[in-house]
């Protein structure tokens, strides 16, 4: 997989804010759309088999994890933003647009943050808190490894 399209993969799975349209397939390579609709799903899965929940756990786990996902989207957005503009700046990227990106992706970074906290809060009203913590746990290693590969395709300022 080429470099650009790994980071519009990453910066995809981070953002989670492209909307799915129909467009047909021009080649075998998925759509945008189509490879966030399976980072969606792998994921749900992942959370799903890891968790072990309940019927009745799951009855009100479920939306919540829905909603979260939702709510996501926006500071995804936003930082996967500011990373496309950085990389098409490339060369060109001045002082000013440098410090103007790092805020933007820092401030999606902290209403990511605030997002998990007030999510947190909810799940632990409607499961016991061993396995709101085991939840926590894996939502974080899911975006960690999310991260990482975002971070390994973005090349450093220069």
């Amino acid at each position: 997989m080429g470099k650009t399209t790994r980071l519009l993969v990453c910066v995809l799975a981070i953002s989670a804010a492209v909307s799915v349209s129909a467009q047909k397939k021009k080649a075998a390579e998925p759509t945008p759309s189509e490879w966030r609709l399976k980072i969606q799903a792998d994921k749900k899965g992942l959370v799903e088999r890891a968790m072990k929940l309940t019927p009745e756990q799951g009855k009100k786990f479920w939306p919540l994890y829905e909603s979260f996902q939702q709510d996501l989207e926006r500071p995804r957005r936003d930082y996967a933003r500011a990373i496309l503009d950085y990389v098409a700046a490339g060369d060109s990227l001045s002082d000013a647009n440098a410090k103007r990106l790092i805020e933007q992706a820092l401030a999606a970074t902290v209403a990511e943050a605030r997002l998990r906290e007030k999510h947190f809060k909810k799940v632990l009203g409607v499961l016991p808190a061993k396995a709101a913590a085991r939840y926590a746990q894996i939502e974080n290693k899911i975006e960690a490894v999310l991260r990482y590969e975002t971070a390994a395709a973005v090349p450093l300022v220069q």
